[in-house]
């Protein structure tokens, strides 16, 4: 059985199901959930959700994606904006550690949106974090 506290792999504290709350967006309410690496998108250009940290972790890396925060955006020692370095020329991007990126995502309750394809079948890079539980202040 997987240890529990490692947040760097398997399905994330909530099975890979996604965070429901009073601010969720439409993207994510019309998003298809995934919790496992093996969920298929019903079609092409589907938008999708999920907390997996499997599902996300093979998302970024079959993409040579980075996990990194925008740099300059941290407070109080935690990581700041959460993004995914796509190999572009971008310096105010830092890497850090998946161990880190996934802390911070589920610390803030983040469901991740994203595209496998776009609707022509080629390979999407699209994704966003979503809270739906955004707290004022």
């Amino acid at each position: 059985m997987a240890d529990e506290t490692d947040t760097t792999s398997g399905a994330g504290p909530d099975g890979g199901h996604i965070r429901t709350g009073p601010e969720a967006s439409d993207s994510l309410k019309y998003s298809q959930e995934v919790t496992s690496p093996d969920d298929e998108p019903e079609r092409d250009g589907r938008s999708l959700a999920t907390t997996s940290h499997d599902v996300i972790r093979e998302w970024a890396e079959a993409r040579d994606a980075t996990p990194a925060t925008v740099d300059g955006t941290e407070h109080d020692g935690h990581l700041g904006v959460l993004r995914f370095d796509f190999g572009g020329d971008s310096d105010r991007l830092r890497h850090v550690e998946w161990e880190e990126w996934f802390e911070t995502f589920d610390e803030r309750r983040l469901n991740f949106i994203y595209q496998e394809t776009r609707s022509d079948g080629s390979e999407s890079n699209f994704f966003r974090l979503d809270n739906p539980e955004r707290e004022d202040g």
